[in-house]
């Protein structure tokens, strides 16, 4: 693990540059896909641009709610402090950050499944840089667990295993790994401009990332190292759990439609 990115004598965090270069590709790949569909318009980039500070703002603030629901009272100065870099909650401010925009400018037509291939790219290559500068996960004995280096186990709070030495599982190298699978067939996906369902309709594509990326967060959380919040489960799994619950009613609902030859809202 390497916190720190030396150039000569500048030192670069790592979590920005891979993060920065996630939201490069992101936006590279929304751009490339727009123009070859023939949506590359003003109403397009505003509607990007309002993702892009929705996710910065709740990425920053996503976990203020764990913030407020620690012991002592809660302040103004702790929170900005405490903040944090939350995915989930860059994905939460994103999706309400075009939401809101298409609604203030009349825009009708669905864009996730034209912006959610970088998405996921983007996603899987920022995680690497969580990798380099974060916690890695939970103790493991299995082969390819990964020790952090005794310089940056200083670095990193609340990890027990960090200051001993143990091997931990590179949690999320499984989550850049799971997502960058998941880019690959989102852009063969697109590239083929079928949808893999005749059931499916426009906008499913995004819907269907969220619901592969809500299992499998919930299901990698087990070796993440994140506190529970309630229930045994993280504060993430308490958001995902929910989340995958109501897209699969949605498909499931949608599939059931279609079989019986009925329009599904």
């Amino acid at each position: 693990m390497h916190p720190l990115i030396r150039i000569g004598a500048l030192s670069v965090p790592s979590h920005g540059v891979f993060v920065g270069a996630g939201v490069i590709v992101a936006l590279w790949s929304a751009w490339r896909l727009a123009r070859r569909e023939g949506r590359v318009s003003h109403e397009l980039v505003w509607i990007v641009a309002a993702g892009m500070v929705g996710a910065a703002f709740l990425a920053r603030f996503g976990l203020s709610i764990r913030y407020a629901l620690l012991p002592g009272e809660a302040t103004w100065q702790g929170l900005l402090e405490y903040g944090g870099r939350s995915l989930l909650g860059g994905l939460a401010g994103a999706w309400l950050g075009v939401v809101g925009m298409k609604r203030l400018i009349g825009y009708r037509r669905d864009t996730g499944d034209l912006l959610i291939p970088g998405v996921a790219l983007g996603i899987a290559i920022g995680r690497i840089g969580c990798f380099l500068a974060e916690r890695p996960g939970t103790a493991t004995t299995l082969p390819w667990g990964v020790r952090v280096p005794a310089d940056a186990a200083a670095r990193l709070p609340d990890c027990p295993p960090c200051l001993t030495g143990e091997p931990m599982h590179p949690s999320f190298l499984y989550e850049s790994l799971f997502v960058g699978l998941l880019a690959w067939w989102l852009y063969r996906q697109s590239a083929r401009r079928v949808l893999p369902a005749p059931w499916m309709r426009e906008g499913d594509l995004f819907r269907t990332f969220l619901l592969a990326y809500a299992v499998f967060r919930f299901l990698v959380e087990f070796v993440r190292g994140n506190p529970a919040m309630a229930a045994g489960l993280t504060g993430s799994q308490l958001v995902v759990l929910p989340a995958a619950l109501v897209l699969g009613w949605h498909f499931l609902r949608r599939r059931r439609a279609a079989a019986a030859g009925a329009p599904a809202a």
